[in-house]
């Protein structure tokens, strides 16, 4: 009961988030007929330079990518792909009817700009639900799968490459707008992907060290860990503690450090993603 209710909540997620996508599209982009990157922008190339019939490539790609979405990613991320791939030409068409005739503005650096603040906030949605919108979406989750490499990096690499070969043939001025827009989706992308998965590492040096990590630990519920240390000037040797704690927890793990020790130094710096007991894995204590 329980995981098909996370599946209906996962599939309405995934499902605004391409209706948002649709809307961007049916806003700003084909009022324009804005130049396309991803899957289509390859069916166009392969178009161009061997023959082959836009619908073919894209079906065919599509079935391939999905394959290996199964194959890397597993069979909930095939699902929900599988309702993405679905939903969006209706939800693309919807919007397409809806707005009708409307155009909101014939700047196309403006369109090219709204496109891919709209575009990348719902891919960032539709991607942190556990899905993609198939096609060149998913081999970027499979190299962060994989190697680790950021899915915005991949994206934008893609589509800078699949852009700049239509410069062959297509419309070199609708092509550089189009860059822009995915040079904004990636920057955008990358913000929601990493919203709410920052973190905040603290190092603090203080001669209360035991006293302020059991203070951490039985506060605020999260771990520490001790590091040896040697003062350049002193060569004192002590022990620094070493915290993570989310955003909203800094302004606590400060007046409680200031709380055990008004004279302790504190060095605090972001992280982007941390990973383990308390974080991506449920805690444990012993």
């Amino acid at each position: 009961m329980k995981n098909k209710k996370k599946l209906f909540v996962q599939a309405l997620i995934i499902m605004a988030g391409l209706s948002l996508y649709s809307a961007g599209v049916a806003l700003f982009i084909l009022p324009l007929d804005m130049i396309a990157a991803g899957t289509t922008g390859m069916a166009l190339v392969a178009q161009k330079l061997w023959g082959v019939p836009l619908s073919t490539f894209i079906a065919v790609f599509n079935v391939m990518m999905f394959v290996l979405g199964w194959a890397e990613l597993g069979r909930d991320f095939a699902f929900s792909t599988l309702v993405a791939t679905f939903y969006f030409p209706f939800a693309l068409d919807s919007a397409t009817a809806i707005v009708g005739d409307l155009v909101l503005t014939r700047d196309p650096m403006l369109c090219a700009v709204c496109a891919g603040v709209i575009i990348g906030f719902s891919l960032g949605i539709v991607i942190k639900a556990g899905a993609s919108t198939g096609g060149t979406d998913i081999p970027p989750l499979v190299l962060k799968k994989r190697l680790n490499i950021p899915i915005p990096v991949t994206m934008y690499v893609t589509d800078f490459v699949v852009l700049i070969a239509q410069m062959a043939f297509g419309d070199k001025e609708r092509i550089l707008y189009a860059l822009v827009m995915v040079m904004v989706y990636t920057v955008v992308l990358d913000k929601v992907l990493m919203m709410g998965t920052k973190q905040i590492q603290a190092k603090i040096v203080s001669e209360k060290f035991e006293e302020l990590s059991a203070a951490i630990q039985e506060k605020m519920d999260r771990g520490t860990t001790l590091l040896s240390m040697e003062g350049g000037h002193t060569r004192k040797k002590t022990m620094m503690v070493l915290v993570i704690v989310s955003g909203r927890e800094l302004n606590k793990l400060n007046s409680l450090v200031s709380e055990v020790d008004d004279k302790a130094f504190m060095i605090v710096n972001q992280v982007g993603e941390v990973r383990g007991r308390g974080f991506t894995l449920k805690k444990e204590y012993e």
